[in-house]
């Protein structure tokens, strides 16, 4: 059973915690967090390329020239698509990238990141957090007590989220705020450490279970 050290906002350890080996503990696989990340990703994008067809494409309502007697080959309209200035065949139309995952794949591949950071000692555990104001400096001290250097993701439950706390982490370079339920794989491994509070903690061994 993973233990690590779980410390106050001071950066002060309160005592070892213990993670649910299931969640925290088990053998990332590598093929499902692909395939998680590759599908958020997919979901991410807009979708919003189009291009004219031949009945997009304004003018040509009038046959070019006669069918019969001219030697030349017959045509309908001049935004055909072998016309300059024609419509496209077979270009792109809005559509959407999104695909379906099985619900089992998509928690294995948030188990997996979290095991990740726990094998690696890039997780580190907060009791919880407080802050009175909406003050940068009071996060930058919180994350120099705790020692989270470089690229930092920061998850709370949905009660610790709250103004103070979004408008104290907001304009904290290379660090990012989120809840626990609205928490990606993607996002996850985008950043170095991982900071999670203990209520964040217990909502993933529920969820996750």
């Amino acid at each position: 059973m993973p233990i690590i050290a779980l410390l106050n906002q001071a950066g002060d350890k309160v005592r070892d915690l213990e993670l649910n080996e299931a969640v925290f503990g088990i053998e990332p696989n590598q093929q499902v967090v692909y395939d998680v990340v590759n599908a958020q990703r997919a979901a991410m994008r807009q979708g919003t390329h189009d291009v004219k067809n031949r009945s997009e494409v304004r003018g040509g309502g009038k046959k070019p020239w006669r069918q019969k007697g001219t030697g030349r080959a017959r045509q309908g309209s001049i935004r055909a698509p072998q016309w300059r200035g024609g419509g496209t065949v077979f270009g792109p139309t809005p559509r959407s990238y999104a695909f379906k995952l099985n619900k089992k794949v998509k928690q294995l591949g948030m188990k997996s990141a979290l095991s990740y950071k726990v094998k690696n000692d890039k997780m580190i555990a907060v009791e919880t957090f407080v802050f009175d104001s909406k003050k940068t400096k009071d996060f930058l001290k919180f994350l120099a007590n705790i020692k989270a250097e470089g690229k930092t993701m920061v998850v709370c439950s949905r009660d610790e989220f709250d103004l103070n706390a979004i408008c104290s982490a907001r304009n904290v370079p290379n660090v990012v705020l989120v809840c626990c339920d609205n928490c990606s794989v993607y996002d996850m491994l985008c950043f170095d450490k991982l900071v999670i509070t203990l209520k964040a903690v217990t909502y993933f061994e529920e969820a996750l279970k």
